[in-house]
């Protein structure tokens, strides 16, 4: 029986699992995140309703996570094509490690993101100056699932690579 299938018939199973857990953890940190500071925003609006909108900003932070594995899944996808270019276990594995790398980086982001956005809005309700350290703290924790985007980035060039076609 002759297959037009080229490359492992298994490899994609990996590349589109990479794809899929790029999406689904940076989407959990993405919730989480807005989940948890948006509990804090809402708390802190009882309190003070004129600093809601400022206080907003962890949950914007937090949806952009979910942008960064989109951007992974949509890479990796449109990477697996088998019937156009040989497709091996060396690209399915280099895709997996994609998806995981921006999707591990971007849930953790959103854990850190939820914790200080929540911590951080209900203090800053208390004390304005503490506004700026809490934005700090944000930026760098968004950083981290930036870190995991560019890795993903990196690590999805390197599928096509495995052998000359």
């Amino acid at each position: 029986m002759s297959s037009t299938f080229a490359g492992d018939e298994t490899a994609p199973f990996f590349g589109f699992l990479g794809a899929a857990a790029a999406l689904v953890f940076s989407c959990m940190g993405a919730a989480y995140g807005t989940a948890k500071s948006g509990v804090g925003v809402a708390s802190m609006g009882v309190m003070r309703p004129e600093l809601v909108m400022k206080s907003i900003v962890p949950v914007v932070m937090a949806g952009v996570l979910g942008i960064y594995g989109l951007i992974i899944a949509v890479i990796i996808s449109t990477g697996i094509n088998p019937k156009a270019k040989s497709y091996y276990l060396f690209d399915g594995y280099a895709h997996l490690s994609s998806g995981l790398a921006c999707g591990l980086a971007g849930l953790s982001a959103g854990m850190a993101i939820g914790i200080v956005g929540d911590a951080g809005v209900r203090a800053n309700a208390q004390q304005p100056k503490l506004f700026v350290g809490m934005i700090l703290i944000l930026i760098f924790a968004e950083a981290l699932a930036l870190y995991g985007l560019i890795v993903g980035i990196i690590l999805s060039s390197r599928a096509g690579q495995s052998r000359a076609d």
